[in-house]
């Protein structure tokens, strides 16, 4: 979901992109209309500034889904929280409302925290807390809000957090949870997913790299007595020809907010001495895209998106758009018919 003015791309010729809940509401009403599973939107604090002010206005992100829940009827409304932030019996209960406010479609994204700048302005930074350690606080956030959906009571003393007789009720309506999905490619973040959540997005510089990663996340999950469903991002642009397409892309590349995207490696916590240490999200911003992109006509973004699913072995893409309106509606015209009839059996 667009939920910060800007979108997924750092530019200044892209697009406009409000990140208004007006904005948020007419995508989540097109992509319930068109037959999208979900819509999910991120937690964001504080933008990248630039030019562009990237990121500077953002919606909150369970108010918002709460909001569109009621708005929609039939696809699952996905929110984001950040476990440095909230205490789990807090946050049990809000999910848990927002399943109902949905009537059983509540997911949950899971983000154990990686954004430095962002958490420091709040004091929210714990000094000396490693990569590792925050998952490590992630998953006792997630074992508390599991129990919490289930048991009548939880009593939980652990490293980060202590639950005393705690009690959260209405439960959520879907059984036996929500769905519980997060990202993180590195080893400890890979098994976080693979021990405590359905899903995992990944990416990777090619669909090479895609498909390791997908495949390695999968074998743990097998290896565990799991299923771990792989996603990852895609940004479309749907043009009417390949070269209408790659023309937007070049346009939009022209207009890379070099600022906004320093201020995203602050945000990460990568002083410019760090940045050969950039993962593959901000590898690719350099571009302006800060996801991986199709552009084309609706045959070969059709092409290429089939091939993206089978070659990494996906179970589904979060798609982002330029434009959501004009893309959605795109998508649904001239790219989801065909890929339907691809993957229908």
């Amino acid at each position: 979901m667009p939920i910060a003015n800007g979108g997924w791309i750092l530019s200044e010729t892209a697009p406009k992109i409000d990140g208004s809940y007006e904005y948020n509401r007419k995508a989540a009403l097109l992509a319930e209309e068109i037959g999208l599973d979900f819509i999910m939107s991120m937690a964001k604090f504080r933008g990248y500034g630039g030019v562009t002010q990237h990121w500077n206005t953002s919606l909150d992100s369970l108010v918002l889904m709460s909001a569109l829940a009621a708005q929609t009827s039939r696809v699952k409304v996905w929110t984001t929280f950040h476990t440095m932030l909230q205490n789990p019996a807090v946050a049990a209960k809000m999910i848990a409302t927002l399943d109902q406010v949905s009537h059983g479609r509540a997911g949950l994204n899971v983000v154990p925290g990686s954004y430095k700048g962002e958490f420091e302005q709040m004091g929210a930074w714990p000094e000396g807390m490693g990569h590792d350690e925050r998952y490590d606080l992630a998953t006792e956030w997630l074992r508390a809000v599991k129990a919490l959906w289930s048991e009548p009571s939880v009593t939980m003393k652990g490293k980060y957090f202590h639950l005393d007789d705690c009690e959260s009720y209405p439960k959520p309506i879907q059984k036996p949870r929500p769905f519980i999905v997060a990202a993180g490619m590195s080893e400890r973040g890979m098994r976080f997913s693979v021990e405590e959540t359905d899903a995992i997005f990944i990416g990777g510089r090619d669909d090479a790299e895609m498909r390791a990663v997908s495949l390695k996340a999968k074998s743990m999950a097998k290896a565990a007595g799991r299923r771990l469903r792989t996603y990852a991002m895609q940004i479309l642009i749907i043009e009417e020809t390949d070269e209408a397409a790659q023309a937007l892309v070049e346009h939009i590349r022209q207009g890379f907010d070099e600022q906004a995207f320093y201020g995203m490696m602050r945000s990460y916590g990568m002083i410019d001495a760090e940045i050969g240490k950039e993962n593959a999200m901000t590898s690719r911003a350099r571009s302006g895209f800060m996801a991986p992109f199709t552009a084309g006509s609706p045959a070969t973004v059709c092409e290429q998106i089939s091939a993206k699913i089978e070659n990494a072995d996906l179970d589904g893409l979060m798609l982002i758009f330029p434009d959501y309106e004009g893309g959605l509606r795109k998508l649904s015209q001239s790219v989801l018919p065909a890929l339907r009839a691809r993957f229908s059996g």
